[in-house]
């Protein structure tokens, strides 16, 4: 070995330490990493910051704002709400719930994917009298699964991709990888829903999730009958029930200011109607949306609310030394000055139903305000309020139609080869903003920086893998070790070896270090190295046996209660069933 290969081995040795270690972020000691890179002279100065310019970077940081889009306008949780059924078999759920996961993982990031519907899942659970922790690691597994199916399903897909445009002058198509990734995601997910979760030990104790979503405070709020309500001409108890059916409480109709009293089969609504609805943040947007309701504008009593950007519901604790103690909503020109809307007030536990413009503010009360997206930290400031961490978004429906289609015809552009992804990408994250799905403000806010600072710094220390000659080395010692044995199993070590190290490391840097080797492996074996690049793609994506292989894996464990050595119990077998689905759908569709 020369000295640069050995320097090399050891910083990626040291870089695994530490990120197992978990003492600091990823991102931190992979940037740590790089600079030392650099240092010690393994890294070219002038290619140290390549890896920000790189195409797998700027696509995965426009993929994550592209996925906000999707998810402002309600395109996506629209699905989700048709998903919740309590009453469906365990198995039929996570099925179905896992296979809306897995595509829309093959479209946005996993993470993404899984966040929108791991809600769903509580709630259902919470419905059906049972653990959240029964569903949720296999919901997980299925959104990670789903994310072998397109290039832009996962960044190790991406960071694959990328090795081989730098091996042959292009990188792999939109749907190259479900050739093999399909295949396996099906295969994994019938296993998740039918045994997988089975597996998985059932803790009774009361999950974060349930426990989280039992806190969440319920406030009376107000939404206005706008023109075109589906729930025009419907009844008080056809509403009552659809809220019921929803989770929330209809506790009375207002008409031109007063309650609508009445049998509630008798009473029958108009355009211009109020519903007191009582329920949380969450339940009470779903009820919005569902109902074709509108917010109230704050200044008019039944004029609904016309919003022109993005708009989210925040809980605010009125303090002391608040500005608006003493006053109310009106008197402190909420509407008027800030651009708000006073939606319910809690004050000692008791939420308050009616008049909630004219009623005063008390230190110590909780105010849920509607805002733009923009101003929270402004309003905040203004009035000397405490805002609480978790906040709702408001959706766009209205142009979910327009977010969807320019989508769908990104896609279609780099299927047919009409442009690259980074900027088929762009193109959508402009109409976004044109249309206003995105406003500009809030547009780098949707990238999770720590993911695009790990993969930058990575880029460079994989490629010094390469240049060092240190790829070449590990793929000769694989290669002298499966000598005189079918190419085959050359590919079964590397998917094997680059499984076990995304369980312990993260998915990306796994990628990275797995790809030159396997390209090394097939110049060494005269191989087809598409072969071996698939491989490490769908064994990269694999981090299924403990709770730091996969972000995913991660964010489950504490509402679904789970220990560190529950996640090899249906981990365990799924990666076996990777590897035996895997090989050869490989070997049939990209043979050695």
């Amino acid at each position: 070995m020369t000295q640069p290969q050995i320097l090399l081995f050891a910083l990626f040795a040291a870089l695994v330490v530490l990120m197992i270690w978990g003492r600091w972020r990823h991102d931190i000691v992979a940037f740590a990493g790089l600079i030392v890179g650099v240092l010690i002279g393994v890294v070219p100065v002038d290619e140290a910051f390549s890896g920000f310019a790189h195409p797998a970077v700027v696509t995965v940081a426009l993929v994550l704002v592209v996925s906000a889009g999707l998810i402002r306008t309600g395109a996506i949780n629209a699905l989700a709400r048709v998903l919740s059924d309590p009453d469906l078999p365990v198995s039929m759920h996570v099925l179905r719930l896992g296979a809306v996961g897995a595509l829309l993982s093959a479209v946005m990031n996993n993470v993404t994917a899984l966040a929108l519907l791991m809600p769903v899942d509580v709630a259902t659970a919470r419905k059906a009298g049972r653990g959240a922790g029964l569903t949720l690691m296999a919901l997980a597994f299925a959104t990670i699964l789903g994310g072998m199916i397109t290039l832009i399903g996962t960044p190790p897909n991406l960071i694959i991709s990328s090795f081989r445009a730098e091996t042959t002058g292009t990188g792999f198509g939109f749907f190259d990888f479900a050739y093999a990734g399909g295949i396996v995601a099906v295969a994994g997910l019938l296993f998740v829903a039918f045994v997988g979760w089975r597996l998985v030990p059932q803790r009774h104790d009361g999950t974060a999730a349930e426990d989280a979503a039992a806190r969440m405070r319920d406030y009376v709020a107000e939404l206005v009958v706008p023109e075109a309500a589906k729930t025009i001409g419907q009844t008080k108890a056809e509403l009552r029930a659809a809220c019921e059916k929803l989770g929330a409480s209809l506790i009375a109709v207002k008409r031109r200011g007063r309650r609508v009293y009445g049998a509630p089969a008798s009473i029958v609504l108009e355009l211009g109607d109020i519903l007191l609805v009582e329920a949380n943040p969450t339940l009470l947007e779903e009820v919005r949306v569902e109902m074709q309701l509108a917010y109230p504008d704050g200044l008019s009593a039944d004029a609904p609310r016309i919003a022109l950007a993005g708009e989210v519901m925040v809980e605010f604790v009125v303090t002391n030394a608040s500005r608006i103690v003493g006053r109310t909503a009106r008197q402190a020109r909420l509407a008027v000055d800030h651009d708000s809307v006073l939606l319910g007030i809690l004050r000692r536990d008791r939420t308050l139903h009616d008049k909630l413009r004219d009623t005063k503010i008390l230190a110590g009360d909780i105010l849920l305000v509607l805002i733009p997206e923009t101003e929270a930290e402004a309003i905040a400031d203004a009035l000397r309020l405490l805002p609480l961490s978790r906040r709702e978004t408001v959706t766009m429906e209205k142009r979910a139609v327009w977010a969807v289609l320019m989508f769908v015809a990104a896609i279609a552009a780099v299927s047919l080869g009409l442009v690259t992804m980074p900027v088929a990408l762009g193109a959508v994250v402009i109409g976004y903003v044109l249309v206003k799905v995105l406003g500009v403000e809030d547009l780098y806010d949707h990238i999770d920086w720590p993911v695009i600072i790990l993969l930058a710094s990575l880029i460079p220390l994989g490629m010094a893998m390469d240049s060092t000659g240190a790829s070449g080395l590990i793929a000769g010692a694989l290669a002298a070790a499966t000598s005189g044995l079918p190419a085959w199993v050359g590919l079964l070590v590397l998917m094997v070896s680059t499984m076990f190290i995304s369980d312990v490391l993260n998915n990306n840097a796994t990628a990275i270090l797995a790809a030159p080797v396997g390209i090394r492996l097939a110049e060494a074996t005269g191989t087809n190295a598409d072969s071996y690049l698939m491989g490490v793609a769908i064994a990269a994506s694999c981090a299924f046996l403990t709770p730091i292989g996969h972000q995913n894996n991660t964010i489950v464990m504490g509402p679904g209660s789970y220990r560190f050595s529950d996640y090899w119990r249906m981990g365990l077998p799924l990666e076996a069933i990777v590897i035996v689905v895997g090989m050869p759908a490989i070997l049939w569709f990209w043979p050695l």
